[in-house]
């Protein structure tokens, strides 16, 4: 049952369409499920200058269609079938869902936007809206660029008048990021109840979701090089598999026949990634029939000391599924060592995961936990908004 709004009007926006794979479409599910919970009537707006991303040719493309058509039976599904807007603000751009009357109404009528990972460039007509939120999901480079003197991402963040980020650490004495402005330390609203535990085999997998190898992002801070591809990091892990032969390891990528290869040669499963992504059940059954996640983070979270978490880790959690993740200073600010753990070396590897099979039940009950105290998606808004002052 869908509650009635008494809170007013928010709109979401961010990479919805643009990136219409399942683990994005969860990230601003969360969001969408959690203004409701609170009281809002929600709505997700993308009105982007951009082209799109299609996933299948790994190209843009000004044809938001198929995107639309991966991503709408989801906001069906939850009640959002009439509450979403895609505009193409490029020549040829086509209005879908919401109509181009009814957008700029919202945008008069809104009180708050939530510009979720900051990809909604806001032009005058975003300007009505009586609050603009930037949140951040990549800390360090936004940082680093604003430092180093980027005029068109400052016109972006200083176009919002509150500035959160998943980085938690950004602004302590032991981040390397610089800070021009006050950033609101922040994490992934999850909405548990999408993510049900169930029993795990034990002979699961530990496993992950990840695209493979990125450029062209990354940052160059006072003589050093800070980089945004997953495939430096994971290979200084694959080795454990080898070193643990009672447990199995997957990982679902995108990766060359090169890079797979290697895997295999260390002990590491494969499978593609698109397949499990491409299907919002699919990806919520992959993580639900893991043993664990397995998993690494950008060198430009671990070296700053950002405390930046992952919000498909959280989805794990939620679904009852222990955690292993490269450690980012996030312990600062969520317990470990019960359902969730942060290493630095193989060794701490091996010993989260004896950790794990040592008293399975129990970590898994304690990921729960974590999860629904630390990223339950009203407790993690109602912060937002309270320190936002709405």
């Amino acid at each position: 049952m869908i509650p009635a709004a008494t809170r007013g009007i928010a709109i979401v926006s961010g990479i919805l369409f643009w990136y219409p794979l399942a683990g994005v479409s969860f990230q601003f599910l969360h969001y969408l499920l959690g203004l409701r919970a609170l009281g809002f009537r929600v709505f997700y707006v993308e009105d982007s200058a951009r082209w799109v991303y299609d996933p299948e040719t790994r190209q843009m493309t000004p044809d938001p269609r198929a995107n639309i058509a991966r991503v709408e039976p989801l906001l069906r599904a939850h009640g959002f079938g009439d509450a979403w807007a895609f505009r193409g603000a490029y020549p040829g751009g086509a209005c879908f869902g919401m109509t181009p009357a009814q957008l700029q109404a919202l945008y008069r009528d809104a009180d708050v936007l939530l510009n979720v990972t900051g990809a909604q460039e806001l032009r005058d007509e975003h300007m009505q809206i009586k609050r603009r939120l930037y949140i951040e999901s990549d800390p360090f480079g936004s940082q680093v660029k604003l430092a180093q003197g980027d005029a068109e991402l400052r016109n972006v963040i200083d176009a919002h008048d509150t500035w959160f980020t998943f980085g938690e650490n950004i602004g302590q004495p032991d981040c390397l990021a610089p800070v021009d402005r006050t950033w609101l330390p922040t994490r992934q609203p999850i909405a548990v109840d999408l993510w049900t535990p169930q029993p795990s085999a034990a002979d699961a997998r530990y496993r992950t979701i990840t695209t493979w190898h990125n450029d062209g992002k990354d940052v160059r801070y006072r003589g050093e090089v800070y980089h945004w591809t997953k495939d430096r990091e994971f290979r200084k892990i694959v080795a454990i598999a080898a070193q643990r032969p009672k447990q199995r390891f997957e990982l679902a990528s995108d990766a060359d026949a090169s890079s797979r290869g290697e895997l295999a040669a260390h002990g590491f499963e494969h499978c593609d990634a698109l397949s499990v992504s491409n299907d919002h059940a699919r990806y919520r059954a992959f993580i639900a029939s893991s043993r664990a996640e397995l998993t690494v983070a950008r060198d430009q979270y671990v070296r700053p000391n950002t405390g930046w978490f992952s919000d498909r880790s959280a989805c794990y959690l939620a679904a009852g599924r222990p955690v292993i993740t490269q450690h980012t200073g996030f312990d600062k600010h969520i317990p470990t060592g019960r359902g969730l753990f942060a290493y630095r070396t193989l060794d701490e590897i091996a010993a989260a995961i004896d950790a794990i099979e040592s008293d399975y039940p129990t970590h898994s009950e304690a990921a729960c936990e974590l999860a629904n105290e630390y990223f339950a998606a009203e407790k993690v808004l109602t912060s937002v908004l309270t320190r936002a002052g709405l």
